[in-house]
């Protein structure tokens, strides 16, 4: 039912004028009346190893109107700069994990599903409107809008971006502290050549998405073994 609701009421927003402010979506819904917008976006679809995570911000806007970008954009000490600025500022934020045994069982589009959803589900305040990344909408009731994109385009799916990132980079940073040979401080278990090779050599960990390429051949041959 939540699926149907949220397919419902989801529309999709393709971009905006060039060198528009990234509060333009943001704007244009409070302009409607629509008040508390939240923003939301993932971190972690790619990896060899770790979760997925999913957040959920609603801003107080025009808060961080011109300092917010896709995290993918900013080197690490600017994401950790905004991270701390945006958590006393947020009205709300709700943040959804994945670990890798369940992105094994039931897929990585799925448990993307799973840990956004999570995250709207864990926000304080019930949002009036969902601004997601992308071009799926989330399995929640919440009317929404998608926008390709998004995190480079709205400050509130860049601020969620931000808290995605940072969030699973730490979880990658305890996961090193447990298993350096892997070195997931330096790739956060994306599939770089010096990954892989450490999974060729100490084989994989309890972390590691076991069905992902790149792990589960060394699965299969060890079983060979």
């Amino acid at each position: 039912m939540g699926c149907k609701m949220a397919q419902a009421n989801q529309g999709k927003l393709f971009g905006a004028p060039h060198g528009q402010p990234m509060d333009f979506f943001e704007t244009r819904f409070l302009s409607q009346g629509i008040r508390l917008i939240a923003g939301v976006d993932e971190a972690g679809r790619g990896p060899l190893a770790g979760p997925v995570v999913a957040a959920a911000v609603i801003l107080p806007i025009p808060e961080f109107r011109e300092q917010l970008r896709d995290s993918k954009k900013l080197l690490p000490e600017e994401r950790e700069s905004l991270y701390e600025k945006i958590l006393p500022a947020a009205l709300s934020i709700g943040t959804g994990i994945v670990e890798a045994e369940e992105i094994d069982r039931i897929n990585i589009a799925r448990a993307t599903e799973k840990a956004m959803a999570m995250a709207v589900s864990l926000l304080s305040r019930k949002p009036d409107m969902l601004l997601v990344d992308g071009i799926l909408p989330v399995p929640h009731p919440s009317p929404q809008r998608t926008i390709v994109k998004g995190d480079n385009l709205s400050v509130s799916i860049a601020a969620a971006s931000i808290v995605a990132k940072v969030t699973r980079d730490r979880i990658m940073m305890a996961y090193h502290e447990e298993y350096p040979q892997y070195n997931f401080a330096k790739h956060k278990g994306y599939g770089t050549w010096e990954h892989r090779e450490a999974i060729k050599r100490h084989g994989c960990c309890e972390y590691h998405r076991k069905t992902f390429r790149g792990v589960s051949e060394t699965l299969i041959l060890q079983d060979k073994i």
